[in-house]
């Protein structure tokens, strides 16, 4: 899966139509613009907030400063044009069980209903495999459908467990058992 031409211990992956890989610093405009598309549901500490935060530096310098290794959030690049589109990959939020981290992905507007979520999602997940992990979270908010249905495809199962915000809405925690083989 780790791409040839690319430094010992950077991860890389390829599908057939993407590039998952390590943000670049030059990126962190395409990390801003998925801040400002946020549905306004989300949480204020996840959009641009009145003073223009993040700033653009402030999201370069989080680039330079958190590299993945077996957890974070990789650039997803479209391989025939070469844009970066989002993210996706493993964070630990402290939400799940110890040990289990939660698969996390977003896509700029432009990209969706393509696929791209759900093909990022598989590489994703063989990667967790490969580390050695045995289960997955997610987190979803129940008005986001189209999240749910790439969650679904990719064998997320919900829990039953939720959190309940009454300006948000609900958060519904899903589950994927990871076998080898």
């Amino acid at each position: 899966m780790v791409s040839e031409g690319y430094p010992e211990g950077e991860l890389m992956f390829k599908t057939r139509r993407l590039l998952l890989r390590p943000w670049r610093v030059t990126e962190a405009g395409v990390m801003r613009e998925l801040w400002t598309e946020r549905d306004p549901r989300v949480p204020p500490h996840r959009r641009i907030d009145a003073e223009g935060r993040p700033t653009l530096e402030e999201l370069e310098e989080a680039i330079r400063t958190s590299q993945p290794s077996s957890v974070g959030l990789l650039a997803v690049e479209r391989k025939t044009a070469g844009d970066v589109i989002g993210y996706c990959g493993l964070v630990d939020s402290g939400r799940g069980s110890e040990g289990e981290p939660e698969l996390a992905f977003e896509l700029l507007r432009r990209a969706w209903g393509h696929g791209y979520a759900t093909e990022a999602a598989r590489v994703v997940i063989d990667w967790a495999k490969a580390s050695g992990y045995q289960a997955l979270w997610a987190t979803v908010w129940d008005w986001n459908a189209a999240s749910r249905r790439v969650l679904s495809k990719v064998g997320f199962t919900e829990t039953g467990r939720t959190e309940v915000d009454a300006d948000r809405g609900t958060t519904l925690f899903t589950r994927k058992e990871l076998t080898l083989g």
